[in-house]
């Protein structure tokens, strides 16, 4: 099980689109993707068709009684990929619980100790655009982490404190977290989008992906019908894009899944 945390400090760069996307591409090849979302505003549940009614369906109940993440679980009814949603109420976690290590660390001691997923179950996780409980539980239960930058000069500056803050948390967390910079909205048509790349890749080198997310309209658009890239325009750039991510993440070792070949998914 390969737990990946999808996290930028700054909203607007692709965090939710990347971490449903993945997954989606994942279960199209075989795989049965768990994705938590850890976010408030809870778009990824939204997407996924797993909207709950109350804080005590979603991840929220993991922190306040320590509900078992089995119980939580959605499948989604058109896409494949398991979900744990989440809920406006998840805004409340920080006054609740605090920054304790224990609290910080309960999503991390939860998955390893459930292990309720197998070797081909990857688990993405969606995050807030803000350091606090949600997002470090995140960072601290992650393998790895991809941390989506849209191609504009304030994502760039946005990306370089994310480096600050992780290099920050790592003398707690006692590694080096494995981390990838994806540059998003990409539109090769603008100079400043080529500078965004070379900022990122003079200061983050080979963490910078080498698979790029154009900008393009039907990523922009699928969530509005409540849709993976997949199920709303199959052939676009968009889909193309994220299916070249995944084959890059799979090939280092980002991730680790069993998967079937490209062309052979479940869900075409």
């Amino acid at each position: 099980m390969t737990i990946v945390t999808v996290f930028n400090q700054k909203g607007g760069v692709g965090k939710t689109t990347t971490a449903l996307n993945i997954a989606a591409a994942l279960a199209r090849r075989g795989c049965q993707p768990v994705g938590i979302d850890l976010d408030p505003q809870a778009h990824l549940s939204a997407i996924a068709g797993a909207t709950a009614d109350s804080g005590d369906d979603t991840i929220l109940s993991l922190f306040q009684r320590n509900r078992p993440l089995r119980e939580l679980l959605r499948t989604s009814p058109t896409n494949g990929i398991d979900i744990i949603p989440a809920h406006l109420e998840l805004s409340k976690i920080d006054t609740l619980f605090g920054k304790g290590y224990d609290v910080v660390n309960k999503l991390n001691t939860t998955l390893r100790t459930e292990k309720f997923g197998g070797d081909d179950s990857p688990v993405m996780i969606d995050c807030c655009p803000l350091v606090g409980v949600l997002s470090l539980n995140a960072i601290f239960a992650c393998d790895c982490l991809i941390v989506p930058v849209s191609a504009d000069h304030l994502s760039a500056k946005g990306a370089v404190q994310i480096e600050k803050t992780l290099k920050a948390l790592e003398p707690v967390l006692k590694r080096r977290v494995n981390r990838r910079y994806l540059l998003t909205r990409f539109d090769g048509r603008r100079g400043m989008a080529w500078d965004v790349l070379k900022i990122l890749e003079e200061k983050f080198g080979a963490d910078v992906c080498r698979s790029r997310i154009a900008e393009n309209v039907s990523l922009a658009e699928s969530p509005a019908f409540n849709k993976t890239i997949f199920e709303h325009a199959p052939s676009s750039r968009g889909a193309q894009d994220y299916e070249t991510l995944l084959d890059e993440l799979l090939a280092d070792g980002f991730i680790k899944a069993v998967t079937a070949p490209t062309g052979s998914a479940r869900n075409q």
